[in-house]
């Protein structure tokens, strides 16, 4: 394969991870719009982010795998085929219940994109150096398309309205579904890894149960038999997944990765970085156009500052890890994000707008920083054997957070408005005492950022450097 043909390639796959990464951010921005045009309750507009990034969540271990054993290239159609399916659907969604149904078929075709393009791009890039620079581009593409949501959201709904954020999707999927069928070449792994089906259940199930515990919760009541049977089921199947999965041969998540600091302190910053991220996203875009009363152009432009640290900081970071190792950017990473989250704490309706950009600029400084060393802290001390799951695993857990961002903080912001329900929310807005109800969300966010400074700042020690070192000797032994 030609330098060219490779370069060609490495688009086609970076294509998809554009289209993927965008759409979990690029609703935000539309959501004030869905809640005036469709009459939606706060538990609603968060179901049409979290049905995405949920669905996205359970089953990117298993696309991975089916890729494996079934063909990349195959899979990887396969998924381009559903998305592309799926964003014509939402489009037309006639209903916000089916707008939901329409997401979650976007994130199954999703979930075989974006772990099944980083296998075909490692296949096509055999040289070490072409390959960490191509992973590098890929790395690049994630951040810009996370960044770049809320600004492409905003123009999109502003110019013809929140149906286009998905028509986007279609000539780029086709476009892509056509290059891949010409130019990326099919393989397979060497070794297959079996299927884990028990254990892609219970991971469903302990991230479904425990995302519908919380998000309902607000409107049905804690203490409700619904809301503690969610509950109840989810910590049920957490406890089955991790004794199932230590007796299986091949688990979809090996419980005794936890046994290194550095895998399980990654796990935790990617959850509470990623969380912070996706309740951020959720909770201000209703902030800006709901008591700002911004456009959703405008919305988008706000959110600008972070977007470009968000852009800048990433690569700068992956350099910093290269040379000072994980713990700068980590340290520095969960500052940032919890300084942020102290001023956005104080906002007020018409809050100093230089202060707003400062909030912004450091939340993106943060996510930018703490991004890259996540994947590279996760892998520390792993035998090369198992670094590609541990990765993958990291991958997942951004994906986690996010959706337990966006849960956990719209139903801190639904108690704060009695409860979420359509009625409920205008009239908070009509109050203007949104900003008040939102305070309990951005200290949350503050949170955050503290968790991931002091886990960061404990997995980055000689301490946490011997844990990588005995659990990867259990890991080559079996014992």
């Amino acid at each position: 394969m030609s330098h060219r043909h490779r370069l060609l390639v490495l688009g086609i796959c970076c294509t998809s991870l554009l289209i993927v990464s965008m759409d979990s951010t690029v609703l935000n921005v539309a959501l004030p719009t869905l809640r005036r045009d469709l009459g939606a309750s706060l538990s609603d507009l968060q179901w049409t982010i979290d049905a995405y990034t949920l669905v996205l969540a359970s089953l990117l271990l298993l696309g991975g795998s089916m890729a494996d054993r079934f063909g990349r290239k195959r899979v990887f159609q396969i998924g381009l085929v559903v998305f592309t399916a799926g964003s014509l659907l939402c489009s037309v969604a006639p209903s916000l219940e089916l707008l939901v149904v329409f997401r979650v078929l976007q994130a199954v075709g999703g979930s075989m994109l974006n772990p099944v393009a980083v296998s075909i791009i490692t296949n096509t890039f055999t040289d070490p150096r072409e390959r960490a620079r191509a992973v590098g581009v890929w790395g690049s593409v994630f951040g810009i398309s996370m960044a770049t949501g809320p600004l492409v959201g905003g123009t999109l709904v502003e110019a013809v309205s929140w149906r286009a954020i998905f028509w986007i999707n279609i000539p780029i999927g086709l476009a892509a579904l056509a290059l891949t069928h010409r130019f990326v070449p099919e393989s397979r792994a060497a070794k297959r890894r079996r299927f884990d089906p028990v254990g892609q259940v219970l991971v469903i199930a302990l991230l479904g149960f425990l995302t519908y515990g919380i998000i309902e919760g607000p409107g049905r009541g804690w203490l409700s038999p619904w809301i503690l049977g969610c509950f109840l089921i989810a910590l049920l199947a957490l406890v089955a997944l991790l004794r199932y999965e230590r007796r299986h041969a091949e688990p979809l998540i090996n419980p005794r990765f936890f046994g290194s600091a550095p895998f399980s302190g990654a796990t935790a910053i990617a959850v509470s970085t990623f969380a912070a991220l996706g309740g951020f996203l959720f909770i201000n875009t209703l902030y800006l156009q709901d008591v700002r009363g911004l456009s959703p152009l405008d919305a988008g432009l706000w959110t600008l500052p972070m977007a470009v640290m968000i852009f800048v900081s990433a690569p700068l970071s992956g350099r910093m890890v290269g040379t000072f190792g994980s713990r700068p950017s980590l340290l520095i990473g969960g500052s940032a994000v919890a300084v942020s989250g102290v001023l956005l704490g104080a906002l007020e309706a018409e809050t100093f707008v230089p202060l707003l950009f400062t909030s912004y600029v450091l939340f993106g400084l943060g996510v930018g920083m703490v991004n890259a060393p996540i994947t590279t802290t996760a892998v520390s001390g792993m035998p090369l054997s198992q670094s590609g799951v541990a990765a993958a695993v990291a991958t997942t857990s951004r994906q986690v957070g996010q959706a337990l961002g966006v849960a956990v903080i719209g139903a801190a912001l639904a108690v704060g408005v009695g409860g979420g329900s359509a009625a409920s929310m205008a009239g908070a807005f009509a109050r203007a005492d949104f900003v008040d109800a939102a305070r309990p969300a951005w200290w949350i966010i503050t949170g955050c950022g503290v968790l991931s400074l002091v886990v960061g700042a404990v997995t980055t020690t000689r301490w946490a450097e011997r844990t990588a070192t005995r659990t990867a000797e259990v890991l080559r032994t079996g014992t």
